[in-house]
């Protein structure tokens, strides 16, 4: 059993002397990925999620949902702009997490990172699909209905083979290069941010400030579009616009699976995820202040209220405006979607926790090619053949857990004893390698653990009081730190469901569900504080996130909450995806895994210097 549970937690081994070595071919700079980073995220959304969370959730105060999801969204992006700079490998957070929590972990964070660009890449090419079909009276449409229909429940009512044709082009255009994907994504991520600031602007010229303060009677009397004013319905409604534009700035983490693409990964990747996510910010609060100025909220068109808006108000030449805006949006997102998903694939397969022939580079290319082939194909044929409409919640729960995952990485690898930089090496074992100086440093390193277990009133008080001599972790510090973490997640767990089922009660002024809250908030912080006095790693990193440990927890815990609100279907069809990912790991991966094979379980230490000194 011991055996087992040790391949399950095993940690992937990367040798610092060649971290940047890769197959994979590295052209893309900064701006390439911010772009990338922005065309991946301000698509679809910009386009139609204002205005329906203005009209449906939030009234106006969909600029402040915008804003909530912002600073989420920063939270998470900082928590993967430290792991870029820390560990510049294709794969994400899959690849952050192997490094820090564990294989297993690893495997279900990789096996969801593959939901959630599938599902991501198969909605947007059938949005993309749809919206051109709307520009010419949807003749696509018409026309398969009548010819090829398919009466099947839970299926399109017709096979889009547009869609399907759109995936496959990008499919190629992803295979051919990686800076030809990237060119293509920066010259419609440009013609799409013109259009967006066309529209601020010009919008700006017809905007009314009443239509922020309406009155009941204004809008017809009617509970349905709520009580008017800046925030009609209510505090709740703006959080719930919140959690849905949360998914809206879903896209930067693909910024980070361009690890081994990248010409200089530890300081592009961070610089591009904060760059990009403040763009996009802007680009979302901007638009969402127009659209809600412009016209009352609850006349809103929700599935294309921009080009809607500028009609009636008399500007039809900018309905083609944004017409243009809107495809060049699409295909960016669409590219930004299919972009990570071989990468992940391609991660995994070289680690052999699925099939390794996943894994194989053309020479010719220089990119994943079987891997974006049959990824490709696979969200083709779920673009063409499903309705994805009860399928788009899954990809929020592999995103969540995602981000999740990360922020945690973030706090263990901040107090570990044993961490790296890619300035130096574990730099204990630098001097000439006497004995005496071995002896020593590796003393420090164990955090002196021959002496004799200390009292329990000392450790408590290591617990919660800072030592002011103590300016690296010990082994002792390491383990007091991960096992605050491990409670302050299932407090959080318990705290997110105690919010979820009580919200009721909470808004009917029952006291039990607050006082429940406050005691578990009260717990957390007490947690939280008890890591803030533990020393940190001084390793010198081009990024660090701010704020530690308050921000990570932060994160874990509006990411773990909104997970909580997703529905009971989602969570079904979230554990049959697991299931068959369980069945390809414990019959292959953890045969196959290339850290089993090589025997490897100690990540983030240079073994061979080490070895070398004992010696």
């Amino acid at each position: 059993m011991s055996g087992f549970i040790g391949k399950l937690v095993r940690k992937k081994y990367i040798d610092i002397s060649n971290v940047t070595d890769t197959k994979l071919n590295r052209v893309l700079n900064t701006f390439d990925l911010t772009a990338l980073g922005i065309g991946s995220t301000l698509g679809a959304g910009i386009y139609v999620v204002a205005g329906q969370v203005a009209k449906e959730k939030a009234g106006p105060a969909v600029v402040l949902s915008f804003f909530i999801a912002a600073v989420a969204s920063v939270l998470a992006g900082l928590c993967y702009a430290e792991f870029g700079a820390r560990v510049p490998k294709t794969g994400s957070a899959y690849v952050y997490s192997y490094v820090t929590v564990g294989e297993f972990i690893a495997f279900i964070i990789g096996w969801n990172l593959i939901l959630e660009y599938v599902i991501g890449t198969a909605s947007v090419a059938r949005a993309w699909s749809s919206y051109f079909d709307s520009l010419i009276n949807k003749t696509i449409q018409h026309f398969f209905e009548d010819n090829m229909p398919m009466n099947v429940g839970g299926l399109s009512p017709y096979p889009d083979f547009f869609a399907f044709g759109i995936t496959l082009l990008l499919t190629c255009i992803l295979a051919i290069g990686v800076k030809e994907s990237s060119t293509f994504n920066n010259i419609f991520t440009g013609v799409n941010l013109l259009v967006v600031i066309y529209v601020i602007v010009c919008g700006a010229f017809k905007a009314d400030t009443h239509n922020w303060s309406l009155t009941r009677n204004e809008i017809g009397n009617t509970t349905v579009y709520g009580k008017g004013g800046f925030m009609p319905y209510g505090f709740s409604g703006m959080m719930a616009g919140a959690a849905t534009c949360f998914y809206a700035f879903v896209g930067f983490d693909c910024i980070a699976t361009t690890g081994e693409e990248a010409k200089n990964p530890q300081k592009a990747i961070p610089i591009s995820i904060v760059v990009s996510l403040f763009t996009i910010f802007l680009a979302y609060t901007g638009m969402s202040i127009i659209l809600t100025l412009m016209w009352p909220y609850y006349d809103l068109d929700s599935d294309a209220p921009l080009p809607e808006v500028f009609h009636d108000v008399g500007w039809d030449v900018a309905k083609y405006v944004i017409a243009v805006g809107a495809v060049c949006g699409l295909s960016t997102s669409l590219l930004g979607a299919m972009f990570p998903l071989p990468r992940v694939i391609y991660a995994m397969a070289s680690d052999g926790l699925v099939f390794r022939f996943l894994s194989t580079v053309s020479k010719r290319f220089q990119t994943p090619l079987i891997a974006t082939f049959i990824s490709g194909l696979l969200a083709g044929v779920m673009a063409m053949l499903f309705d994805l409409q009860e399928l788009v919640d899954m990809m929020s729960i592999g995103t969540l857990l995602a981000y999740t995952l990360v922020a945690v990485c973030v706090l263990i690898l901040r107090y570990k004893v044993k961490c790296f930089s890619f300035k130096h090496k574990v730099e204990v074992y630098i001097e000439d390698g006497d004995d005496q100086h071995d002896t020593s440093s590796k003393s420090h390193l164990l955090g002196n653990t021959s002496k004799k277990k200390e009292n329990t009133s000392s450790y408590i008080k290591k617990m919660f009081l800072r030592d002011s001599n103590q300016k690296t972790p010990t082994i002792e510090t390491e383990k007091i730190t991960e096992y605050n973490i491990a409670i302050i997640v299932l407090l959080i767990v318990i705290l997110s469901l105690i919010l979820v089922v009580a919200e009721e009660s909470i808004s009917d002024s029952k006291p039990w569900a607050i006082v429940l809250a406050l005691i578990f908030a009260i717990a957390i912080f007490v947690m939280v504080y008890s890591i803030w006095v533990q020393p940190e790693n001084q390793d010198p990193i081009h990024f660090k996130v701010p704020l530690l440990p308050f921000l990570p927890v932060i994160s874990i815990f509006i990411n773990i909450y909104l997970m909580m609100k997703l529905s009971t279907a989602t969570w079904i069809r979230f554990a049959v995806w697991m299931a068959v990912g369980f069945a390809i790991y414990f019959g292959y991966g953890i045969r196959n895994s290339s850290e089993g094979k090589s025997g490897q379980s100690v990540p983030l230490l240079d073994e061979k210097s080490e070895s070398d000194h004992e010696d």
